[in-house]
């Protein structure tokens, strides 16, 4: 489900670290949201879409479309 989150990581050639950082955690907390061990707080998938520029429905894998609502 959460693979999006890893996709996009990936592509922008960072690691696990370098994102729990600016999601202000640790790496191994983010890891659990990549592999799904558990599920991503609403706060931190505000984050992640900002950051990534996308909407929060294409990071949870509800749409294919990337764009942001605006």
């Amino acid at each position: 489900m959460y693979s999006r989150i890893r996709d996009l990581r990936e592509d922008r050639d960072m690691n696990q670290t370098q994102i729990a950082k600016i999601l202000g955690m640790s790496q191994t907390g983010y890891s659990k949201y990549e592999t799904g061990e558990n599920d991503i707080p609403t706060a931190i998938l505000i984050k992640l879409a900002r950051f990534y520029d996308t909407s929060i429905d294409y990071l949870l894998g509800e749409t294919d479309n990337p764009q942001r609502y605006k």
